[in-house]
C-alpha cells in the first residue's frame, strides 16, 4: 500500500511517500520538505500541490500517476480528550481537530488546512489523523490534573496532555524487541531528546506519565524553552519588565533554554562545542539539561516501582553520547550499569548497558513518519 505521510507545520511541511507492505516490510520512495509557506508558497494548499507534483515528476516522480497513492496520513498536533488512538478523517473528526485549535494554536490550524488541501487536490482519497498527545490518553487522572481550581479544567480542559507521544510509543515497542523484553510486562522510561525534549513513563505499555504537560513549554531544558519553573518567578519577570501574554509566551518557548542559558545557541552540538573551549555557560547549560532528565528518569523510577528499561532516542538521545551518560552516571542505586565504552557512538542503535545490568539502557532511532505509516495502512484496512 502506497501511502502519503504529511506533517504541516505552521510555515512547512514535510513528507514521506512510503510503500507499506507490514510495518516491518517498507520501502521509503521519496520524502522532502517545502518552506516559506505563506511567503514564497502561498498556502498549504500550495505546497501540497508541489509534493504531488514532485511525486509524479517525469524527471524525479516516483510514481506514475496520484492514483497510485491509496491513502494520507496526518501528523496532527492536539487531539485533546477526543482520541486515544489514530482514526480516520471524516467532518467529525475534522470538527474536533478544530476544537483543539485552542490547544495548540501554532499546530493545528496547519494540520487541519492539510487535511482539507488534501480533501480538495484529491478528492475521496482515505485520509487518518496520528495524534502527538493519543499516547498519553492512558495517564491516571492524579497525573495529569493541576492543582487550580477546577473550573478550569471544566471551562477549558486545562490538564497535562503530554506530546511526542508517537515517538515515545514507537521507540519503546523497538528497544524491548531489541533487547528481549515483553512490552506488556515492563517498566519503561523514555526519554526523546531534542529541540523539544520530553520523558515519558510506561508501564506495560501504556504511557502513566509525562514530562510535558498542557503545552509542550513544561518539562526538562530544552532548545529555546525554559522547561519546568517556578509560576511566581515568571510573573515576577512579567511585572519587572512590563510584559503583555505574548512577550511571557515568547519568552519562555523562544527565548530560554540551552539559548538562554548559554547565550550561544538552542543546538546542543553547539552548546557542546562551546563548552569544550571553556565557556561556562555553556558548560553550565549542557550540566542543567542532563540534570533535568535525570530528575525524571528517579522520578518515574519511583512512579513505576522501578525500572527495566531506560531508552533514549531524538537527534540528542541518538546522538549526543555525553548526555546520555552524564543521565546515567550515579544511577547505580537503580540497577543500571553503563558502559561507557558501547556509549560512544551516534546515530546507532545501541545497548549502552552492561551484559549483566538488572536495568537495559539503549539509544535507538525513532521514526514517527513510520508509525504514521503503519496506522494509516492499518485503519485503512480496518485492521
Amino acid at each position: 500500500m502506497i501511502i502519503l505521510v504529511l506533517n504541516c507545520g505552521s510555515s512547512s511541511l514535510k513528507y514521506q511517500l512510503l510503500d507499506m507492505r507490514s510495518a516491518e516490510d517498507f520501502t521509503l520512495m521519496k520524502k522532502g520538505l517545502v518552506e516559506r509557506i505563506g511567503d514564497v508558497v502561498p498556502d498549504h494548499a500550495a505546497g501540497i500541490q508541489m509534493v504531488l507534483d514532485a511525486l509524479v515528476s517525469p524527471e524525479e516522480g516516483v510514481i506514475s500517476s496520484l492514483s497510485d497513492i491509496e491513502a494520507v496520513g496526518h501528523r496532527v498536533a492536539h487531539g485533546g480528550e477526543f482520541f486515544d488512538r489514530s482514526v480516520r478523517v471524516t467532518p467529525d473528526v475534522m470538527d474536533k481537530i478544530a476544537q483543539c485549535c485552542a490547544l495548540a494554536p501554532l499546530h493545528n490550524p496547519a494540520n487541519l488546512m492539510g487535511i482539507q488541501a488534501v480533501e480538495k487536490l484529491m478528492p475521496g482519497i482515505p485520509q487518518v489523523a496520528v495524534f502527538d498527545t493519543s499516547f498519553h490518553q492512558t495517564m491516571p487522572d492524579y497525573a495529569y490534573m493541576y492543582a487550580v481550581p477546577w473550573r478550569f479544567y471544566e471551562q477549558y480542559r486545562l490538564r497535562r496532555y503530554g506530546f511526542h507521544g508517537t515517538s515515545h510509543k514507537f521507540v519503546a515497542e523497538k528497544a524491548c524487541k531489541f533487547v528481549g523484553l515483553d512490552i506488556k510486562n515492563s517498566r519503561i522510561i523514555t526519554c526523546h531528546l531534542g529541540n523539544g525534549s520530553s520523558v515519558t513513563a510506561i508501564k506495560n505499555g501504556v504511557s502513566v506519565d509525562t514530562s510535558m504537560g498542557f503545552t509542550p513549554v513544561e518539562g526538562v531544558v530544552m532548545g529555546t524553552r525554559v522547561g519546568n519553573v517556578d509560576a511566581g518567578a515568571v510573573t515576577f519577570i512579567q511585572e519587572k519588565e512590563g510584559l503583555d501574554w505574548q512577550g511571557v509566551n515568547n519568552l519562555l518557548n523562544k527565548k530560554s533554554g540551552l539559548l538562554g542559558i548559554s547565550g550561544v545557541s538552542a543546538d546542543n552540538r553547539d552548546i557542546e562545542a562551546a563548552a569544550a573551549t571553556g565557556n561556562e555557560r555553556a558548560e553550565l547549560a549542557r550540566k542543567m539539561l542532563a540534570y533535568s532528565i535525570k530528575k525524571y528518569v528517579g522520578a518515574y523510577a519511583a512512579v513505576l516501582g522501578g525500572v527495566d528499561l531506560i531508552v533514549f532516542t531524538g537527534g540528542i538521545g541518538e546522538n549526543a553520547w555525553p548526555v546520555r551518560e552524564q543521565v546515567c552516571e550515579g544511577l547505580g542505586f537503580l540497577g543500571v550499569e553503563f558502559d561507557s565504552q558501547a556509549n560512544a557512538v551516534r546515530g546507532k542503535d545501541v545497548v549502552i548497558s552492561r551484559p549483566g545490568s538488572k536495568v537495559k539502557v539503549v539509544a535507538v532511532t525513532t521514526n514517527e513518519e513510520l508509525v504514521i505509516a503503519t496506522d494509516t495502512m492499518n485503519i485503512v484496512r480496518n485492521k
